[in-house]
């Protein structure tokens, strides 16, 4: 759809009114680590030893309390900068990739509340409207309900979701349970970090990275655990590399990775070519890089480590459909990539 500034009837571009855009603007991994070292292992309050399954000890996606034997609890938020100038999508992007923090603990989103930032005095709220709009339109295809939430008058832009969703804990999908021996499956193709960067730059539409972004992770999820998987994260901002070292480290695991094998969506090696990359992009591969041994060029891994949005799944085991892109090794972390 197009959206006009109500008072020059020209399109408004959501992206311009944000300093970055999308997972790429994450505090860097090295960064955040220091601000929450020693915020850790502390019970939660209300409950008893050994409920809290998952919290800050390994950077997951999503904290995960049990309930009961059967069921547990999965808590996340996300929330960002427009990727997009068209609002609808923008909203479509945002839902979908909060709620893949449920679907990377192999669970399944229940209830979600939008956490909205907008700049009232500057974009009209219809634009807000559709924004959550398209939100709602992709909760709903979840199966997830949506019901209110919290907004701020804000100078930027910024849409997020709070999920709460319910898996069996002893089914859960973690970054700490990776074992030697395994293949490492992708489930969507990267890229979209540099074509963001290319439409917030020049107002190019890539629609084919807004479809990836848009897709849910829910079918992958339920696949790996009845694959029997216990080990995945999902690729968000920290780039393929980032999240692959995140649970290598966690796990005490090396790995191997094909980075021929990788699927990258059509444009984004030429986009980077070009100069589209990202200062979060930098920042993830400064981070891995001490942890790599690396036989590929510069290029290769800029792309590798290209912030993503709304991405797939990275699986340690086969997933049905999805290419296999390296093999976890035993050993010290480490990533060697070929």
């Amino acid at each position: 759809m197009s959206t006009l500034d109500a008072t020059t009837e020209t399109p408004v571009r959501l992206t311009q009114y944000a300093s970055g855009g999308g997972c790429a603007c994450k505090i860097p991994p090295g960064e955040l680590e220091e601000v929450v070292r020693g915020l850790v292992g502390g019970a939660p309050v209300g409950a008893g030893d050994g409920d809290l399954l998952v919290g800050l000890d390994d950077g997951d996606d999503a904290a995960v309390l049990r309930i009961d034997g059967g069921t547990a609890v999965i808590s996340t938020a996300d929330f960002f900068t427009p990727v997009v100038d068209d609002a609808y999508d923008f909203g479509r992007i945002v839902a979908a990739n909060a709620l893949s923090d449920v679907y990377a603990m192999g669970g399944r989103p229940v209830l979600a509340v939008n956490l909205v930032g907008w700049p009232r005095a500057v974009l009209p709220l219809e634009l807000l409207r559709e924004v959550l709009r398209g939100g709602l339109d992709v909760a709903r295809s979840a199966g997830c309900a949506v019901a209110g939430g919290h907004s701020i008058d804000d100078p930027e832009p910024k849409y997020g979701m709070a999920v709460t969703g319910l898996a069996d804990p002893n089914l859960l999908l973690r970054n700490d349970a990776a074992v030697a021996g395994l293949p490492i499956s992708l489930t969507k193709p990267i890229g979209v970090g540099v074509l963001n960067n290319r439409h917030k730059s020049t107002g190019e539409v890539f629609p084919h990275a807004v479809a990836s972004m848009v897709a849910l992770n829910d079918v992958a999820s339920a696949a790996a655990v009845a694959g029997g998987a216990r080990a995945a994260t999902d690729v968000t901002g920290f780039g393929l590399l980032g999240h692959l070292w995140k649970l290598l480290r966690a796990s005490g695991v090396g790995a191997v990775l094909d980075s021929t094998a990788v699927p990258v969506l059509d444009g984004a090696r030429e986009s980077l070519r070009e100069g589209y990359v990202s200062g979060g992009t930098r920042r993830n591969l400064d981070w891995v890089r001490p942890h790599l041994d690396a036989e590929v060029s510069e290029e290769v891994l800029l792309m590798l480590a290209d912030a993503q949005t709304s991405g797939g799944l990275l699986v340690v085991g086969e997933v049905p459909g999805a290419p296999v892109v390296g093999h976890t090794v035993a050993g010290p972390p480490r990533l060697r990539i070929t």
